[in-house]
């Protein structure tokens, strides 16, 4: 969904050069430099308004995260809470799903998360949906070894989708959750905006972990 235009985000982003970058790759690579730690990287593709990624980072303070997301607006809001939190394992990336090797290196990041991602329901749509099978070799590239995709959907049908996908481009599944809230990981999750708003509303909420066969060394 696309947030209305915020006319001081332009703004905001110019001012903030350390906490988001806008023509990331350049750094490719050399992420660890944007964090005050090295630590294991893991981005958000599609971080909207931000709840999800800015709780694990305060979650997880021995973890870094990247926030991607390709709307002006939606990523200034969670510049805004960044600028406000100053959360030093976190960092922000104006950019598309689409461009992930060109943004990251090969093994540059230790997980993917994909939170309720735009279902691109018409079938001459596919391609755009992050779990095809371009996405995943995005994924695949700039993801290490022993790295995981975890995805999170109230939309059965491209969960259903995403399983089938996800099967035949040769991934494991580790864990395939038909109910996340009524299971024992919802001790643990981690919600987005919509995740609150949809289980609120007594929807189902769905949610997989898989990695990659690799020959990595």
């Amino acid at each position: 969904m696309r947030l209305r235009n915020k006319p001081w985000a332009k703004d905001l982003i110019e001012a903030n050069p350390e906490k988001i970058l806008v023509s990331p790759e350049t750094i490719a690579g050399h992420w660890q430099s944007r964090f005050a730690k090295e630590q294991p990287i893991y981005i958000e593709v599609g971080s909207g308004k931000g709840q999800f990624i800015t709780q694990m980072a305060q979650k997880y303070p021995d973890r870094n995260f990247i926030a991607v997301e390709i709307q002006e607006s939606a990523i200034a809001v969670i510049l805004q809470k960044q600028v406000e939190l100053q959360l030093p394992n976190l960092q922000l990336l104006l950019g598309t799903g689409a461009s992930l090797t060109t943004f990251f290196a090969d093994n540059e990041v230790a997980g993917v998360y994909l939170n309720f991602s735009d279902p691109w329901p018409k079938t001459r749509h596919e391609k755009r949906r992050l779990t095809f099978k371009t996405f995943l070799a995005e994924y695949q590239q700039i993801m290490q070894a022993d790295g995981y995709l975890r995805f999170k959907t109230d939309n059965q049908g491209l969960f259903e989708y995403s399983l089938c996908s996800l099967n035949a481009y040769g991934m494991l599944l580790d864990d395939v959750s038909l109910d996340l809230h009524k299971s024992d990981l919802a001790i643990e999750n981690v919600q987005t905006e919509y995740e609150e708003k949809f289980s609120k509303r007594g929807d189902r909420i769905y949610r997989l972990e898989a990695h990659f066969k690799s020959d990595k060394a």
